[in-house]
């Protein structure tokens, strides 16, 4: 039976899973619904250690936006931001620059209401419901927010997300796309399921996730590799997400992360 609670925007049907309520969930969040827990129960079987690479991933976004914002970025572009949980962009982004500018994208409903609420007020901050694969969509949403100017550097983030991009949706079109739309000393933050580390289990995890609104296409280091046309990796590259410049003593298995991450310049 669908669930129906009051902050559940009209016309979402929640007997279907979701990629970000099962990520939310995963995170420990509290915006998902039955179905969205029954899924996650699958992808622990396929995954015993889901938890960790949601935290993993999680923690790399931090380090991503606070490396960026050390590097002088005060505006963000988030694609596919997901259902709000603590340690938003703008939240961690404030810590340098109270006045740090972000807008996040997700063409989830849920997602969309719950940033919405969160945002309410907010003259830094705003979320724009549309589809990241639709780039000329989602920048001329971006412009007639009047958050972002992109005659200044842009942080783009793609945490996590481009795993849900199809191969028949030119992926490397899309990243181009939103590299060409900033200037040049902006910054590409990316992540994504690799089969490279356990791919048995990426396997399972796959067939799981076609189960859902939001199948997955992992992706090799070689494959990423591509997605970075027109922007030089900074320090240390494309490696596993605990990997990505880790604070203090990093006692995380590299090979349970099973997403790899990265940040590159745009040159």
């Amino acid at each position: 039976m669908a669930e129906r609670v009051s902050w559940i925007p009209e016309g979402v049907d929640t007997g279907k899973p979701s990629a970000a309520r099962l990520y939310d969930f995963l995170l420990g969040g509290g915006h998902n619904f039955a179905a969205d827990r029954a899924l996650a129960e699958l992808f622990l079987q396929a995954q015993p250690h889901a938890r960790t690479v949601a935290r993993l991933n999680r923690a790399f976004l931090r380090r991503a936006v606070l490396f960026m914002a050390g590097n002088g970025i005060r505006q963000f572009l988030d694609l596919g931001s997901g259902i709000p949980t603590v340690g938003n962009v703008h939240e961690i982004a404030r810590k340098a620059d109270p006045e740090a500018r972000v807008l996040y994208v997700d063409f989830e409903e849920v997602a969309v209401a719950h940033s919405q609420l969160i945002l309410e007020g907010d003259p830094y901050a705003a979320i724009v419901q549309e589809d990241m694969t639709r780039p000329e969509a989602v920048l001329q949403a971006a412009r007639d927010s009047g958050l972002l100017d992109f005659t200044q550097p842009v942080g783009v983030l793609t945490v996590g997300v481009f795993h849900f991009v199809p191969p028949a949706a030119d992926p490397r079109a899309i990243a181009a796309a939103y590299r060409d739309a900033v200037p040049p000393g902006s910054y590409l933050a990316f992540s994504q399921f690799t089969p490279d580390f356990r791919p048995a289990e990426m396997a399972a995890v796959v067939e799981v996730m076609k189960k859902s609104q939001n199948p997955i296409f992992p992706r090799t280091k070689a494959e990423i590799e591509g997605l970075f046309d027109g922007f030089e990796l900074v320090e240390p590259g494309i490696v596993p997400s605990p990997l990505w410049r880790p604070e203090g003593t990093n006692t995380d298995d590299p090979d349970e992360a099973s997403i790899y991450a990265a940040v590159g310049r745009k040159v």
